[in-house]
């Protein structure tokens, strides 16, 4: 075999360096060569074979063992840094440029052998605190030996090898979960809410101007409207401070607490709610809790007296009859439960209507020849004290949404829609809210005229 060697030139060094950080793979046997030295053919067009197919004079398609070939070697020689070689600093520069400055995470797995600390603290201290900044120090001169040198590269090529990658962080399953944005309209990005209190205060002082020609009567109503302005900013301000106080737009936190409540404790703090606005965030604090441990004690003491009247005489005795008094509910349940489905089956069915008279029929009070009006009976109120968005509504608006069987979430919703198509037209018309909101009719126009009556819509029908 004829082992010729060309001259390497300018187009060649800048092609190795482009070629930093790109995997390597032999032509013949497929084995990573990224790392280690290969034999890289001079004739035949991207063409690299390992050391051992190389020797062997292995013979792949146009590729011939005569014909010209370059040795590739990594650059491990340090240029800025004894712990870092030409080809990391190569590798860091051009990680830096295809991910960008400050994702040292991708950089370091671009580098391979350093960790993201190292490579960081290593640009900041080689390129960016560089005395002849913004170019590195180029004078500097390592001498090393080559004993030296080719140990510290067997080093970094293990540390490559057996690097452990960085662990992947498991990442929660999507769950459907209002956000703060659809339960309240609230912008965290502008720390604003899309309806604020008193919404349209600024509508009477957008197109006020100060003239010098206005009368003294005229500048001092300007400034009583303006006086009135600040006034509403005020109590706008004041209204934004106690949501963020009290922690109201932590809709998960919240909601964790809630479920960790019995449905005593939380009908007590639906009812004190209301004393959240005079009290500050430590005091009405203080004082749920304190209704909570009179809730508990009273609990206790009717719980001691029970004993008391059965003749128990200690704690042991008294935990003993709870038990027996839950197992003895449980049973009595499932006797309740079992004698109404036996019940059932054994009923009999309803005579047919072909055997009922006039006088036997379910309307037997209404005279031959007349019917008598079907009188529909109203549906059962929804229990909403443990549905999602509870806590969001005044104590009308859970009575109207219980009343009407719709849930706080879709409530919310609705009400959002009514509000905002309002503040479009500056009114709202009956027929216009049945044709946005696509439920019952009758549910519709109950909404329209509680949300009339708290004045939140002005009716444009009258």
């Amino acid at each position: 075999m004829t082992v010729t060697h060309r001259k390497r030139t300018a187009n060649d060094a800048e092609k190795d360096i482009a070629e930093a950080g790109v995997k390597y793979h032999c032509d013949a046997c497929s084995q990573n060569i990224t790392d280690t030295v290969r034999i890289r053919c001079a004739i035949c067009s991207d063409f690299d074979l390992c050391v051992s197919c190389f020797c062997n004079g292995t013979e792949i398609g146009k590729h011939k063992n005569w014909h010209d070939y370059r040795v590739m070697e990594q650059h491990s020689f340090p240029i800025f840094d004894t712990e870092w070689g030409a080809d990391e600093e190569l590798l860091l520069i051009e990680g830096a440029q295809t991910f960008g400055i400050g994702n040292w995470l991708d950089i370091a797995d671009h580098v391979g052998s350093k960790t993201r600390d190292e490579c960081e603290a290593h640009y900041l201290q080689v390129y960016v605190n560089s005395e002849t900044w913004p170019l590195p120090d180029m004078h500097k001169k390592f001498d090393m030996d080559p004993e030296a040198q080719a140990a510290r590269k067997r080093q970094r090529l293990a540390m490559r090898v057996n690097r452990v990658p960085a662990p992947v962080k498991a990442q929660k399953p999507m769950t459907s979960q209002p956000a703060n944005h659809d339960i309240s309209g609230y912008m965290p990005g502008r720390l604003e809410f899309e309806t604020e209190y008193e919404n349209e205060a600024e509508q009477v002082v957008k197109d006020m101007v100060f003239g010098e020609e206005d009368l003294a009567e005229e500048v001092d109503l300007k400034l009583m409207v303006l006086e009135i302005y600040n006034s509403k900013l005020n109590k706008r301000m004041e209204r934004r401070k106690f949501v963020f106080e009290r922690g109201f737009l932590d809709y998960k936190k919240n909601q964790s607490i809630e479920k960790k409540r019995s449905a005593k404790e939380r009908d007590i703090i639906n009812s004190v709610r209301v004393f959240a606005q005079i009290q500050t965030n430590d005091d009405y604090k203080k004082f749920v809790d304190g209704l909570l441990k009179e809730m508990h004690l009273r609990e206790r003491i009717a719980e001691l007296q029970e004993f008391r009247a059965n003749g128990l005489t200690t704690l042991a005795a008294g935990q003993e009859y709870l038990r027996e008094k839950a197992s003895r509910q449980t049973s009595l349940r499932h006797l309740m439960s079992s004698s109404v489905s036996n019940d059932r089956r054994n009923a009999r069915p309803p005579p047919s209507r072909s055997n009922m008279d006039d006088n036997s029929s379910p309307r037997g009070a209404v005279a031959a020849g007349k019917t008598a009006p079907l009188v529909r009976k109203p549906a059962n109120p929804l229990n909403i004290q443990n549905a999602e968005g509870i806590h969001l509504l005044t104590v009308p608006e859970q009575a109207l949404c219980s009343t009407l069987r719709i849930f706080p979430k879709s409530y919310m919703i609705i009400k959002e829609q009514l509000l905002k198509e309002h503040a479009r037209l500056g009114g709202l018309k009956r027929r216009q809210a049945r044709e946005l909101i696509k439920i019952d009719v009758n549910k519709t126009g109950k909404i329209y005229d509680f949300f009339v009556e708290a004045g939140w819509i002005q009716n444009s029908d009258a």
